[in-house]
This record gives structure tokens, sequence and C-alpha cells, in this order.
């Protein structure tokens, strides 16, 4: 018997036109972003809600905000794991049931109860990227190669969209009903579980790469059209099959520290201004927070305007350069953004206006660094990859909000003027972890664009370091 190999198979799959079956795909994935981001980020506008309403001082807020970050951390190092040792569907479904269920009962925590509330965000963040990190991994290798770059690029816009419906969603529903009614839409996210479950195949790349060549070769011919029999069905068994080791990851030390700068970085800058600039803005302007939250309508509108600006421009600028540009970019935004916290341009804050371009480019990167470190480490490695960056995002969710708490004294009432004194420094805090970013992909960076991705873990193909 001849032997074929899992390359005819993957060749095949790799040519296969963007369908509607893809689309569909496309668009379920997209929802899970969309809702998982949206329970984890309204946090923000709650949190500026009843933080003056229970009389919280910083340490206790600060604890709300980062006990999410600590349960993305867990969630992303076991669910990296298993999405890679079991596949990648199962840990979507039950990623999106934990975000759902557990941000959705912050609705009926009893008044002053902020440790329940902390403890309910834990499991958010835990939900938040048991989901997202194989969501992500299904698209990048669901996609053909030629499109790969900017179909995943546009693929994490809607995180931002989460980000963006979040303080919309608050503007317009917490003055009338409350952070209660705004807390209650968390369980929306549970009708995506069960779509995802119902509709949403298992990865290609992932049953071929473990060696289940049948239930791939079936996957195959289901998703172009085509009989059985015209579709090879590989025979020689895989090297190294994809297991839940994470130590793995260290085989590529470059990828390792490199994935854990730009996503710990970006995450810290990110966070530190969506989950802690609602309170700030409101506090330093002496305005209510549904203002505040329409401020930060236009703030996480120019973040969904960067993850567009970049799907458009990657192709162009390749995943290297683009990196390198937008990290340092929002280094200067957040920077200025500090330094003029008190500047009005007529009604507008200037502040405002700089937080706006620096989630330009943080939120843009993120367009560009989350389907790059899939694409860097290979099918094998793949989810955990992604486990990895999304650890460090975790991180990042504890250090960005932590920073002001620490800043400001853990101890002190959250105030106008405990916070004006602290905004400059924290600031400039967050403009570092972007610089981070910025010279990580200038000094580790690899080129992915228009590489084929590996199926085992020998990391990029055909890329170099620059």
């Amino acid at each position: 018997m001849s032997e074929t190999t899992s390359e005819e198979l993957l060749g095949l799959f790799d040519n296969a036109p963007l369908n509607l079956r893809y689309w569909v795909i496309f668009a379920l994935m997209s929802a899970v972003f969309v809702f998982d981001f949206f329970d984890f980020l309204v946090v923000g506008y709650l949190l500026a809600a009843v933080a003056r309403e229970w009389h919280l001082t910083y340490g206790e807020s600060a604890v709300i905000l980062y006990s999410g970050g600590v349960g993305a951390i867990v969630g992303a190092v076991l669910f990296g794991a298993f999405a890679d040792a079991w596949g990648r569907k199962q840990q979507m479904v039950i990623g999106t049931f934990i975000c759902a269920v557990s941000s959705g009962l912050i609705a009926f925590i009893p008044e002053g109860a902020w440790w329940l509330f902390a403890i309910l965000r834990f499991f958010v963040g835990v939900g938040l990227t048991a989901a997202v990190t194989p969501s992500l991994t299904v698209v990048v290798e669901l996609t053909p190669t030629r499109h790969r770059t900017i179909a995943t690029s546009f693929y994490v816009v809607w995180a931002s969209a989460g980000g963006f419906l979040a303080p919309a969603i608050s503007a317009a529903i917490m003055g009338p009903y409350g952070w209660r009614r705004v807390a209650l839409l968390g369980f929306v996210a549970l009708i995506i579980g069960v779509l995802v479950w119902i509709f949403t195949p298992e990865s290609v790349r992932w049953l071929t790469a473990k060696g289940r060549f049948a239930e791939a070769r079936a996957e195959v011919a289901k998703h172009l059209g085509l009989p059985l029999d015209r579709v090879p069905l590989p025979n020689v068994p895989p090297e190294r099959p994809p297991r839940g080791n994470l130590l793995d990851l260290l085989s590529q030390p470059r990828m390792f520290w490199e994935t854990i700068l730009i996503w710990g970085g970006s995450s810290t800058a990110g966070y530190g201004v969506y989950l802690w600039g609602p309170t700030i803005v409101a506090l330093l302007l002496h305005i209510p927070v549904p203002k505040a939250a329409a401020y930060f309508v236009i703030v996480s509108g120019a973040g969904v305007f960067g993850k567009i600006v970049v799907t458009l421009v990657a192709p162009l600028m390749g995943r290297r350069l683009l990196g390198i540009v937008w990290g340092f970019g929002g280094t200067v935004a957040l920077a200025l953004a500090g330094y003029f916290n008190s500047v009005l341009l007529g009604e507008m804050p200037l502040m405002v206006v700089l937080l706006a371009c620096s989630t330009f480019c943080i939120e843009g990167g993120f367009s560009n660094l989350a389907p790059y470190t899939v694409e860097s480490y290979g099918v094998s490695l793949g989810a955990r990859s992604s486990g990895l960056g999304q650890t460090a995002n975790g991180f990042g969710k504890i250090i960005g909000p932590l920073s002001l708490a620490l800043i400001a004294g853990t101890s002190h009432l959250v105030s106008p003027q405990q916070t004006e004194a602290a905004v400059f420094p924290a600031f400039l805090f967050l403009a570092f972890a972007m610089l981070l970013v910025g010279l990580s992909f200038l000094f580790l960076g690899v080129e992915t664009h228009g590489k084929p991705m590996a199926l085992g873990s020998e990391g990029a193909p055909a890329a170099a370091v620059h």
C-alpha cells in the first residue's frame, strides 16, 4: 500500500474557498469573542457604580478588578493544554458557559458583598480564556494560508466589539435601570455556547496532527462538499501528536519570551485603561458614571477602528513591522494621556482623545499579535501557545488595574484627590508596558505572514529572526 501523508489532505483543505460554511463557523467564533469580552469588560462600569455606593477602598476595588485576571490565568493554562490534548470544540463550550453563568450571577450579589463580586469575577476570567483560547486557535487553523493574515486579524476585531458593547449598554441602561440589570445581560452568552456546540466542527488540522485521519478526512469532504472517496486518507501516523504538556512551550525559548512580553505588555496597558478609565474620568471631571461610560464609547470605538485598520494593513506591512509601529505608538499616546489628564479641548477632555489614540494602538496590536502567536508555534502547540499568551494576558489584567491602586495607596478611598495625584505616574507605567511590546517585536519578532503553519512543534516555518 502506498503512503499517503497528512500534507496531501491538508493541502486540499488549505486550498478551500472561504465558503458559506467557513463564514458560519467564523461568525460563531466571533460571537464567542463579543459576548465573553462583554462579560469581562463590563465590570469597569459596574465597579464605577458600586465603588461609591458601597464606599470601597482602592484595595477592595482592585481585588474585584484583578480577580478576573487571576481567573484568566487559570483558564488559559488549563484550557490551552486541554485543547491541545482533547480538542478545541469542547473547551470553547465549557468556557463560554462558565463565563456566562458567573457574569450573570453578579446581578444577584447582596449589597456591599465585594468579596463575592471578586469570586464571581474570578470565574468570569476562567471562562473567558477557556473559551477564547481555543476559539482563536480554531480560526487560525481553519483559514487557508493565502487568506490567513487578513481574516484572522479581522477576527480579533470582535474582542473590541465586546469592549465597545460594554460602555454602550452601560451608558444606555445603567442610568434608568441600575447596574444589576447591566450585569444580568451576562447570561446572553449561554445562547452562544449552545450554538457553538451544535454547529462548530473540530479543527481539521488538530485532528490530522492527532492522527485521527478518518475524522479529518470526513470533515474536509464535508467542508468542500466532495464525495468521501475523492478526499485522500493519510496512513502515515504523526511523529509527535499534540499533547497537554505545557513544558513543550519551552522548546522555543525566543517565542516563549516574546509571547509573554507582547501579550503581557499589551494587556497591562489595555486593561489599565479599560478597567480604571471610567472611574478616573468620572472622578477627575466630576461627572456621573453614565456620562463617563459615554466617553468610553469613543475610547472603545477607537479600539475597534484600530483593529479594522490593522486587518487592512497587516498583509501590506507584515506581522513584525506592524507590531513595532503599533507598540511604540501606544507608548506615546499613554504617556501623553497621563500628562494632559486635566486639559479640555472645548468640552472634550484631551485625556479621552489620547486614550482613544492609545486603544487604537493597543487593541489594533492585539489583532496582529493574537493570531501571530498561534502561527509562530504551529498546530501541535497552537492552543498551548495561545494559552501562554492568554496567561500573560491574565497577568496584565492584574498588573494594569493594580498599578493605579498601588500608586494611589490601597487603603485610601477612591476619591478625586487621590486619583489626580496618581494618574500621571500610573499612565507612565502603562506606557512602559507598551514600550516592551514594540521592543519585543523589534528584537525577537519573526515574520509569519504568508508562511504555511507547521503541523508539528518545530515553530514558525521558514521564519527568521530579524
